[in-house]
Parts: structure tokens; C-alpha cells; sequence
């Protein structure tokens, strides 16, 4: 079995993309940048390896070449494999925790913090004059 592993060759992308000027390409880059790729997860798109990663990327190019906007492109993808393919999904009230989770956290245990420190601070009786001093 080692030998054949020795054979085995990476599936790659054989014929590169072709984009019709600077300006599609440059779109074409910052659009895959804010794509994720749905096998790799923690990649986007543009740097994902993975043989859908080549397929989404010419399917995102064939899209731009149709005239879709970046808007119907992306909506396109959420349709197709849900809001995870974007890196920077839409605020709604299904992931509102999401975004507002951590700062009502943050909140709440600054609110507690100061709660036991008021209640300590009411509890310690100062010292009066006959008692010891350290």
C-alpha cells in the first residue's frame, strides 16, 4: 500500500481562472475573501484548497460574468448551503445572541461585581478609637 500512496496526487484546479479585466478580478478576490469554504470551515474561499472550494470559486466567477451583483451572489450561496458560507453573517433576531450574548454577559458580571463590593463595603465597620491598630 505505501508505494500506491507515493502515486496518489492532489486533485487541483487544472485550467486557472480567466477574469475580463483588473476590476472583475479585484471583486472576485474580496468577494471570495468573505466567503467561507463549507468543507474547510475555518477557510475562506479564496484560500481553501478543497476540490468545492475550486467549484465555488468558478461557480462565484460564472455568477459575477452573468452580471449578478455581490448582494445576489451571496444570497445566492446562503440559499444553496445556509448562512454559515458567509464570514459575516446578517444580524437577525434567530443569531441575535450571537452578537449580543458577550456584551449582556460582560454587563451582568459587571453588575455583580459591583453589587458584592457595594454589600462588603456596608458590612466592614470601621475601626474605633480603643480598639488595636496593626
Amino acid at each position: 500500500m505505501a508505494p500506491l500512496l507515493a502515486l496518489a496526487q492532489a486533485v487541483s484546479d487544472p485550467t486557472p481562472l480567466q477574469y475580463r479585466d483588473a476590476a472583475e478580478e479585484a471583486r472576485f478576490h474580496a468577494l471570495a475573501a468573505e466567503l467561507r469554504c463549507v468543507q474547510c470551515q475555518n477557510q475562506s474561499l479564496a484560500d481553501s484548497n478543497a476540490q468545492i472550494a475550486h467549484d465555488l470559486r468558478r461557480e462565484v466567477l460564472t455568477l459575477m460574468q452573468q452580471g449578478k451583483s455581490d448582494a445576489e451572489i451571496k444570497q445566492f450561496l446562503v440559499d444553496r448551503y445556509g448562512e454559515f458560507v458567509l464570514y459575516r453573517p446578517l444580524m437577525d433576531t434567530r443569531n441575535s445572541v450571537l452578537w449580543f450574548g458577550p456584551l449582556v454577559l460582560v454587563l451582568a458580571g459587571a453588575g455583580v461585581l459591583f453589587w458584592v463590593v457595594r454589600r462588603r463595603s456596608r458590612q466592614v465597620q470601621p475601626m474605633g478609637d480603643s480598639e488595636e491598630r496593626w
